[in-house]
């Protein structure tokens, strides 16, 4: 585990709501404690996000987390084919991403939905991505918990893999549910944010290309892949950019605010919370993924500390 030493008085260690949690000792998976840093609020585990709900649920009933930004496992690791760099590859991501099913995997769905729902607060968000193999149930499993849904978000992708056997449509898009905790949820939306970004109403097609400045100006979000800069410390198979990440959580929350990924993956959701200042809670089965992440988030706060000294 790596632990940073506290700052300076005026910067008081943040809460961490995993803090004082014990697992059964049957539980799926152990809880350990991988990057911690109490100065900047970010706290990295190992461990089953459904087990580790549960328990920050019955310590905190009335809610602990302001936004929450979930990749659920898409279900795509079935022995089928894409193309990758111009050859022909196995959709093989792991085991944690093998369809059961399809009312396995609405189960699957509505059980860490319903985790989440549990720990956000009151007027706290959520947002799932997911292609068409999985965001269906998620919209689904929301409806049956009461969640109430704010937008879908189109995300293109202007070079997806080619379609191998000519048969279908290419799929170039993947959706981005943005939803409130409930009906009655008075959630935050950051307005101005959005809008001093494209200069008009941001619309709800966000297009996965390079960002340029003539794009800038547009009302169309325009996102590039995570290039190899985003990749030194490795790569996770179903990683998602940091400008992603940088706009849901500019979108819907303040400094300070509280953050949980409970797929967290390779950590983009707690590296955008580091370059914004959020406060962040990940949780992954992969002990291997959460190491990804924290040399991540380290490298974002040695570059910051770094600048302060120049």
């Amino acid at each position: 585990m790596y632990v940073t030493k506290p700052m300076p008085s005026e910067n008081p260690p943040r809460v961490n709501p995993v803090d004082g949690i014990v697992l059964e000792a049957d539980a799926l998976a152990p809880l350990n404690s991988i990057y911690r840093d109490d100065a900047h609020g970010v706290f990295l585990y190992e461990g089953d996000s459904l087990e580790v709900l549960d328990k920050v649920a019955e310590k905190y009933p009335d809610g602990c987390f302001d936004m929450i930004f979930a990749d659920p496992p898409y279900f795509l690791s079935n022995g089928g084919i894409t193309c990758h760099a111009g050859k022909m590859v196995k959709v093989d991501k792991g085991e944690w991403d093998k369809s059961r099913g399809a009312a396995e995997n609405h189960n699957f769905n509505r059980e860490w939905l319903e985790r989440c729902q549990r720990v956000l607060k009151p007027n706290g968000t959520i947002w799932v991505t997911g292609t068409h193999h999985v965001i269906f149930s998620v919209g689904y499993a929301m409806q049956q918990l009461g969640f109430k849904i704010l937008n879908d978000i189109a995300w293109e992708k202007p070079n997806p893999p080619p379609n191998l056997s000519c048969r279908y449509f290419t799929h170039s898009t993947e959706t981005v549910i943005w939803a409130a905790k409930t009906e009655r949820s008075t959630h935050l939306f950051n307005y101005s944010a959005m809008k001093a970004i494209s200069g008009k109403q941001m619309k709800t097609v966000w297009r996965k290309k390079d960002l340029t400045e003539e794009d800038s100006m547009r009302d169309i979000w325009s996102i590039s892949a995570p290039g190899a800069e985003e990749k030194v410390f490795g790569k996770h198979p179903t990683q998602k950019p940091i400008a992603l990440l940088e706009r849901c959580i500019i979108a819907s929350t303040n400094e300070g605010d509280m953050v949980l990924d409970p797929f967290l993956g390779g950590g983009t959701t707690a590296v955008a919370c580091a370059r914004l200042k959020r406060n962040c809670v990940g949780l992954d089965l992969s002990a291997e993924h959460v190491n990804l992440a924290a040399d991540r988030v380290r490298s974002v706060h040695r570059q910051g500390e770094l600048n302060l000294t120049q």
